[in-house]
């Protein structure tokens, strides 16, 4: 299993990500609004399960990877820290822009439950984005040191945070297919929210990638 400090940070930085509005969230709002209630629930239980075998994916192939090559952990803890703060400051830089823009739901086609969620899957599988956020993202929270306490196995590791990140998104998803426009409206409403979720959002993401390095730096002189 992973540090529990891994596990709580990871959570977090799910938490702060799905916070603001982005392409999941659009997407569960188009399908509610297009369609139904039921449709948003549909489209956010496939975006997690897509995110869920994602993990599964990344777990194995990071894992075997690892195994084979040890020192390749400690060069991509630092990739994705740096991606992370990357991430972190898109965020504040993007965010009075985004919070300008109106959220509007896309005109989609009518599908059964089944066929919206087999799409949701889709969507988070095929996605290039997601694919490389879970490559930089999970390795820096990995306690590659056998020694460490809770550090186990990195297959194990990486499996049980990537699962985390689809189930922090989810929620806030969920909430969207709930209230579907209303919450459309409310945000286009309060801009300066929007704005101050953006900001916040990405000084955790900053704060967590700096707080990474600091241990690692920290450990290092020790």
């Amino acid at each position: 299993m992973p540090p529990i400090e891994s596990i709580l940070a990871v959570t977090l930085a799910g938490l702060a990500l799905s916070a603001t509005p982005g392409p999941s969230m659009l997407y569960v709002l188009s399908r509610t609004v297009g369609q139904s209630r039921s449709a948003g629930f549909a489209s956010a239980i496939g975006l997690c399960l897509g995110g869920v075998l994602l993990a599964v994916a990344t777990a194995w192939g990071l894992g075997t990877i690892f195994m084979t090559f040890e020192g390749l952990v400690t060069a991509l803890k630092y990739c994705g820290a740096a991606y992370l703060t990357w991430l972190g400051i898109s965020m504040i830089r993007d965010a009075r822009v985004n919070a300008r823009q109106d959220l509007e739901a896309l005109t989609v086609p009518l599908q059964s439950l089944a066929g919206i969620m087999w799409q949701g899957i889709l969507v988070e599988l095929l996605n290039p984005k997601t694919v490389l956020f879970f490559a930089l993202f999970l390795p820096p929270f990995v306690a590659s040191d056998p020694g460490a306490a809770g550090s186990g196995n990195v297959t194990i590791q990486l499996l049980v945070l990537g699962i985390l990140v689809p189930l922090t998104a989810i929620p806030a998803d969920l909430v969207v297919a709930w209230l579907g426009g209303t919450i459309a409206q409310s945000l286009n409403d309060s801009r300066k929210a929007r704005e101050l979720m953006g900001w916040a959002g990405g000084l955790v993401l900053v704060g967590i990638a700096v707080g990474l390095l600091g241990a690692d730096l920290w450990a290092a002189l020790g």
